[in-house]
């Protein structure tokens, strides 16, 4: 059995410490990708929003297949979101 002797907290992890940055949900359904604007325990607010249909090699600069959405800003919801990081 594992036992925990110390917790501690720690301000702006996961999510919160990427805000300002390019990023990519990889959510349940879809990919997106954009600037994290903001962070809340329901959703996550992107600028200049993207879906990306095929991501093609991880190595190239670019996605094979990244899709602008017709609007400044768009909000996923975060039980939706499976992993992320840093976007290309």
């Amino acid at each position: 059995m594992k036992s925990f002797v110390k917790v501690e907290e720690v301000e702006k992890e996961g999510l919160e410490l990427l805000g300002g940055e390019r990023v990519l949900l990889m959510c349940a359904n879809y990919f997106y990708s954009g600037i994290l604007r903001g962070v809340n325990s329901s959703f996550v607010k992107l600028e200049d929003p993207a879906i990306v249909y095929e991501t093609g090699e991880w190595s190239k600069k670019t996605y094979s297949d990244e899709q602008k959405l017709p609007t400044k800003f768009w909000y996923v919801q975060t039980s939706a979101i499976e992993s992320y990081g840093l976007s290309k």
